[in-house]
C-alpha cells in the first residue's frame, strides 16, 4: 500500500468537504451546480461506490459522545493542574482559564445547548427518561455556576490563598458531577434517542448540529477544539498519553 502523505490526506479531506458543503448549498438555494463542481462530486462519488465506501456522517449520538470525549481531556487538564496545586508545583493559571473557556465555549454554549433544544424535548414528548432529563438540566446550570466561579478565581490561583480554594474546590465539584453525568448520556440517555424519533428528525438533527457548529465556530468546532485542549495538555505535562500507562 503506498504511503499517503499527511498534506495529500488534508487535501482529499478539504475537497470533499468543499464538494459537499457545495452540493447542499445548490439544494437548499436551488441552484444548478456549475458542470465542473457537478462532475467533480459524481466523480467522488463514484470513487466511493467503486471500492464500497459510503459517505462518512455523523449520527447525533456519534457527535454528542465525541463532544464529551472534548469535556473528559479538559478534566484531565483540571486534574493535572490540582495535583500541581497540592504539589506546590509553580505553573501557569492561564491553563485553568483555557480549559474553563472550552468548557464555557464549546461544552456549556454548544453541546449543552444541543442537548437543551435538541435532544432533552423529545425525550419529554415521548415520555421516556423525564426524571434524568430533569437531572441532566438541573446538573447543567449548576456547571455554568461553576465554570464561572473558576475563570473568575484562576487568575490569582498561582499563589496559594482564598482564589486558589476557590479554583480547586470548583474544579473538584465539576469533575465529580460531570463524569457520572456524561457517563449516564452515553450509556442511557443518547443510546435511547434513534428509538424515539423519525429517521427524518435523526437525519435532521445530525445536519442542525452541524450548521449549529459552523455557525458558531467558523468551521468544525470540534477540531478546533480537541487543537485547544491539545495544547492545554502539552503546556501542563500530560500530553505524552504513555505516561499513564502501568509499569
Amino acid at each position: 500500500m503506498p504511503l499517503i502523505r499527511p498534506a495529500d490526506l488534508a487535501a482529499e479531506i478539504d475537497k470533499r468537504r468543499f464538494l459537499k458543503a457545495a452540493s447542499r448549498a445548490a439544494v437548499a438555494g436551488g441552484l444548478v451546480l456549475s458542470p465542473a463542481i457537478a462532475l467533480a462530486a459524481k466523480a467522488d462519488r463514484g470513487e466511493k461506490a467503486d471500492k464500497g465506501e459510503k459517505e462518512p456522517e455523523v449520527s447525533p449520538p456519534e457527535d454528542l459522545m465525541r463532544e464529551h470525549g472534548v469535556l473528559d481531556r479538559v478534566l484531565l487538564v483540571y486534574e493535572a493542574a490540582v495535583r500541581k496545586f497540592s504539589a506546590n508545583e509553580d505553573f501557569d493559571p492561564a491553563v485553568i482559564t483555557g480549559a474553563a473557556e472550552i468548557v464555557r465555549d464549546f461544552i456549556e454554549n454548544y453541546h449543552e445547548k444541543s442537548e437543551e433544544q435538541a435532544v432533552f424535548p423529545r425525550f419529554k414528548q415521548a415520555g421516556k427518561l423525564v426524571s434524568l432529563v430533569d437531572t441532566l438540566m438541573t446538573q447543567h446550570d449548576a456547571g455554568r455556576r461553576v465554570t464561572a466561579k473558576i475563570l473568575q478565581a484562576a487568575p490569582g490561583s498561582r499563589k496559594d490563598g482564598d482564589e486558589r480554594r476557590q479554583v480547586v474546590d470548583g474544579i473538584n465539584a465539576f469533575i465529580a458531577m460531570y463524569r457520572p453525568h456524561a457517563a449516564r448520556e452515553d450509556t442511557e440517555l443518547f443510546p435511547l434517542l434513534r428509538k424515539i424519533v423519525s429517521p427524518h428528525e435523526y437525519d435532521a438533527m445530525a445536519e442542525d448540529f452541524e450548521k449549529k457548529e459552523h455557525q458558531m465556530f467558523g468551521g468544525d468546532g470540534f477540531e478546533m477544539m480537541v487543537h485547544r485542549v491539545a495544547s492545554l495538555e502539552q503546556q501542563i505535562g500530560i500530553a505524552d498519553l504513555n505516561q499513564f500507562t502501568p509499569r
